[in-house]
């Protein structure tokens, strides 16, 4: 078992020395869905160079790495097409190239051809947004979430110009977005009419309500409470976070362990006003706690409500705690596994009310490390060997320098 911060740094550096070569790893295959391609953010080169981003802004790693990991990243053509969103195409690369550059002046020429794109792709979803509501119809996940939607260009341009006017224009949009919709159907104005993979599903007649960070609701609640922190001058962004936590804690739940939250809800379940214990997803970042407590901790700083912090706090503090809750992160990653959980936890616990979230990281640091010790997973960032090391990185720190995990909401 790893033992100490520096044995964990230890282990983070080992990995990352064995990715630093893109001529050595796993960078151009594509497997179904293109998470591979060079211009990912989750499976590809764009997503490993953060990993060397981070190490080399916190003065622990040479830039030439970072910048060939870029460079590969950058390689062929990019799109901006339909499929492209901030962890895939040109705002993956325009937010990996900003987390470079911070106030320096690398990458200038780049950095403003890329933010001149996403601008024009933001605003052609924007206007087809509003389209939508206009027409009156429930939205499609792919229009407002993290992944590929206009929550995860609002996560870029927030951290590229929080005062132009495009990151005002997306804010008003998720504003706008909870707003009911005139069919009046009694179900929150986001509940989409696909399944969970974004797609249409007989088994999903209805749709379905989602809570997490990835695909649903808890992306949009993160991101309006950043920017209500930051002191962004958006109107409505407060009556926005009060709208969705009215909605999120219908459906918080409660057991012996502490509160939790459904990675998503269904039409028969809105009808029945019961959700099955069962369905507590596991803890990670994507669809469970250690995303929708991040979330709900924000906003209750954004509101000044310190009850919603705690119960948000206290339920972090349990999946932490609770060894059959940690069991059901076997998997590494920042998206399905404890780099995830480690990650989330990490940001909340300087803002939490209590010291107990602190105490509790070094022992989910030493799991993971000793997990990522005892063999070389994939190198990718979302669910692989790269974001495992980012997140060991994090904690054995105490330090984020590039800003790295704004693309997973948490800060």
């Amino acid at each position: 078992m790893i033992g100490t911060d520096r044995e964990v740094l230890g282990v983070a550096e080992a990995v990352a020395d064995a990715l630093s070569d893109p001529r050595n790893a796993w960078t151009t295959a594509s497997p179904p869905g293109g998470r591979a391609w060079p211009q990912s953010l989750a499976g590809g080169a764009a997503g490993i160079a953060l990993l060397h981003i981070e190490r080399a802004r916190s003065g622990l790693a040479d830039w030439s790495t970072a910048h060939a990991w870029l460079s590969v990243a950058a390689s062929g053509e990019l799109t901006a097409a339909a499929n492209a969103g901030l962890f895939f195409g040109v705002p993956a690369l325009a937010f990996v190239m900003h987390t470079a550059a911070g106030t320096s002046g690398r990458y200038r020429r780049a950095l403003t051809t890329l933010a001149e794109a996403v601008m024009v792709m933001t605003r052609t979803r924007l206007a087809a947004a509003y389209a939508r509501i206009d027409r009156g119809d429930q939205p499609v996940m792919k229009e407002f979430d993290l992944i590929r939607g206009l929550t995860g260009l609002g996560a870029y341009h927030l951290r590229r110009h929080p005062d132009h006017p495009i990151t005002h224009d997306v804010l008003s949009y998720l504003v706008r977005l909870t707003e009911p919709l005139p069919s009046g159907t009694g179900l929150p104005p986001w509940w989409t009419n696909v399944a969970p993979n974004g797609e249409p599903n007989p088994d999903y007649p209805q749709g379905h309500g989602n809570f997490g960070l990835s695909h649903g609701i808890g992306s949009v609640l993160a991101l309006l409470s950043l920017a209500v922190l930051r002191h962004v001058p958006v109107a409505g962004m407060t009556g926005a976070i009060e709208r969705i936590c009215e909605w999120t804690d219908l459906w918080r739940q409660q057991d012996d362990t502490g509160p939790w939250w459904p990675g998503f809800i269904t039409f028969d379940q809105v009808r029945e006003q019961h959700v099955s214990p069962s369905l507590r997803p596991r803890p990670s970042w994507c669809y469970g706690v250690a995303g929708t407590a991040r979330a709900q901790q924000l906003a209750g700083m954004a509101l000044g409500d310190t009850a919603r912090q705690q119960a948000a706090e206290d339920a972090i503090l349990a999946a932490l705690r609770d060894p059959a809750q940690l069991d059901l992160l076997p998997e590494i990653g920042l998206c399905h596994g404890k780099a995830g959980l480690l990650q989330a936890a990490w940001r909340m616990a300087p803002d939490a009310r209590t010291p107990r979230i602190a105490a509790e990281l070094p022992h989910l640091a030493n799991q993971l490390a000793s997990q990522l010790a005892r063999s070389m997973p994939d190198p990718e960032l979302l669910d692989g060997a790269a974001g495992a090391v980012l997140a060991l990185h994090t904690v054995g720190t105490n330090a984020v320098a590039s800003g790295w995990d704004a693309f997973l909401s948490l800060a």
